[in-house]
């Protein structure tokens, strides 16, 4: 009988955590955009007016429950502002449209510095031996519920849609990477996809390694020949901001991203 009760409130508490979520969801949603948030969307967020109305729709639920949901921190001096948080808010659920999925469930933390900020960092070296070392970056994602973000990198990214670079696309992607326990370039995918996913991220990272060492052209930039972390950030990047040229010439890696993502911006451009 005890073990029965254990079960019962067990599931109890599991059916109220889920109502209650959906109850917040509810809550803050049925408040319309404010006027100076659509503003925003419409003059600096390029890609939004490129979506389909439904699509507009979505992107806007889900700007709402990131902002009502993240704590975004100014750092080095930086002031947060509304603009701050509808252009990263927007351009981090972009990656989420289309998709059964929640808003970034483990992130809780959005940390803004007004351009590339220092990190210290293991540096690894050929001789297998590790080095303290500090850059300059432009973003950086934590598998505990953080994104540390660099202004005026993440201005650059959404003035220009068609670069294949876009910080907030990037480090946003590696906290979808983490979502199934590491960054290794292996997102929560459906069970019969894992096999088709590891084959073609495989081959494709080791095009781009031999693409790197023989100097040759490619659509995508050479960081993501660092690791298959990187390679899937910097795939993602392509994939929304030179999906034509991906398409092109690497078919079966779309392939693969459009069904993940559940979007095709080719017909966005």
């Amino acid at each position: 009988m005890t073990a029965f009760l254990i079960l019962i409130i067990i599931v109890l508490v599991l059916v109220t955590g889920i109502y209650y979520a959906s109850w917040q969801n509810w809550l803050i949603l049925r408040k319309p955009l404010p006027q100076q948030w659509m503003t925003f969307l419409d003059r600096k967020v390029l890609f939004f007016n490129k979506l389909t109305e439904p699509e507009q729709q979505q992107l806007k639920d889900l700007v709402q429950l990131f902002i009502a949901k993240k704590k975004f921190h100014g750092c080095g001096g930086l002031v947060i502002n509304d603009e701050i948080r509808i252009t990263i808010a927007a351009q981090a659920c972009l990656l989420l449209l289309n998709r059964s999925t929640g808003v970034y469930p483990r992130l809780r933390h959005i940390l803004v510095y007004p351009d590339a900020f220092v990190s210290n960092q293991l540096q690894h070296n050929d001789d297998g031996t590790m080095d303290d070392a500090r850059g300059g970056l432009l973003g950086e994602s934590w598998h505990f519920g953080k994104v540390i973000l660099s202004w005026d990198d993440v201005k650059r990214g959404v003035t220009n849609i068609h670069d294949g670079h876009n910080v907030v696309l990037h480090e946003f992607s590696h906290q979808l990477d983490s979502e199934s326990g590491s960054a290794n370039g292996a997102p929560l995918l459906h069970s019969n996809s894992y096999t088709a996913w590891a084959q073609i991220l495989s081959e494709e990272f080791e095009e781009l390694n031999a693409d790197f060492q023989q100097h040759n052209e490619s659509v995508m930039d050479y960081y993501g020949a660092t690791n298959p972390a990187e390679f899937f950030a910097v795939a993602t990047e392509t994939f929304f901001e030179k999906p034509r040229q991906l398409q092109k010439k690497h078919p079966e890696l779309f392939g693969v991203l459009r069904k993940y993502y559940a979007v095709d911006p080719t017909g966005w451009q």
